[in-house]
């Protein structure tokens, strides 16, 4: 998941920071929206950056397929493969055993039959995430509610799908007339009663996104989707401000870290080749 695309009440209830002992479970999600607390998920994709997500207050990790681009360079998500997503999932949990994870089923592997599709749930969640995160619903409901029924928690994902990027002419804004809108209220219908546990609303309408909040009993959390989700889900990399000339409208950055690495290895190299590093503290006698 990584978006391109260009009111209820108070849900700034306070609640403990996490650890091992009060780490979420896929029932807590239902019961943190009826108790009206927001839902704070961040994309993670390796080990070093979970174990430091592991000592945050943010709630659960998604492994997105969006690692695909943010750490191999694609152009989509379409590249991610199965045993892609298997490495970089197992790589999280060991840095984060604390944490809720979620990881996404890949472009195709909930279209080549349910044999293949049931080989990649098994082959997520023996990496140690919690759940698995499916796009779409159209044509395959009935999957998702065997993928269920079989123990293993599913979270769904409407709106922009990257892995339908090209079906969808580009990163754009679904939702916005009423047709779009009607179908998208349909599958979140469907999704539900198939079973998922949440529901991610990835660049929507706000309108469209408060409405689905509103009707359905499980969570949404949304990006790009407004401030009435249950929830908001981030790139780690877009959120830290990695890229600072990829800012669509719904991104918040909240650090300059391609600006902070930098500084840092270029006072590195000026260290080195002015002779301040190492210091004779750093040596050994």
């Amino acid at each position: 998941m990584r978006a391109f695309c260009t009111a209820s009440g108070s849900r700034s209830r306070p609640h403990a920071p996490h650890t091992r002992e009060n780490a979420l479970n896929t029932l807590d999600f239902a019961r943190r929206k009826a108790a009206r607390e927001p839902i704070s998920m961040v994309t993670c994709y390796d080990f070093w950056s979970a174990e430091v997500l592991n000592r945050t207050d943010v709630d659960c990790l998604l492994v997105g397929d969006s690692l695909a681009m943010v750490m191999h360079g694609f152009d989509s998500t379409v590249q991610a493969t199965v045993e892609m997503m298997a490495l970089h999932a197992a790589a999280v949990r060991r840095g984060a055993p604390d944490k809720y994870i979620v990881g996404d089923m890949p472009f195709l592997s909930m279209r080549k039959g349910r044999g293949f599709a049931m080989d990649s749930v098994q082959a997520l969640m023996q990496t140690g995430v919690n759940a698995i995160k499916v796009e779409g619903e159209a044509g395959q409901a009935e999957l998702t509610a065997h993928i269920v029924e079989s123990g293993v928690p599913v979270m769904g994902h409407l709106g922009l799908t990257p892995q339908s990027v090209q079906a969808f002419g580009g990163h754009k804004v679904q939702g916005r007339n009423e047709g779009q809108a009607g179908r998208i209220l349909d599958s979140a219908r469907k999704l539900e009663a198939a079973g998922c546990f949440a529901l991610v609303l990835e660049c929507v309408p706000r309108q469209l996104a408060r409405r689905i909040t509103e009707e359905l009993s499980i969570p949404t959390i949304g990006i790009g989707a407004g401030p009435d989700t249950d929830g908001q889900v981030l790139v780690l990399q877009d959120m830290l401000g990695m890229n600072p000339d990829f800012k669509p409208r719904f991104l918040r950055h909240y650090a300059d870290g391609r600006g902070l690495i930098r500084s840092a290895v270029d006072r590195f190299a000026e260290d080195t080749r002015s002779g301040a590093f190492p210091a004779i503290a750093e040596s050994y006698g």
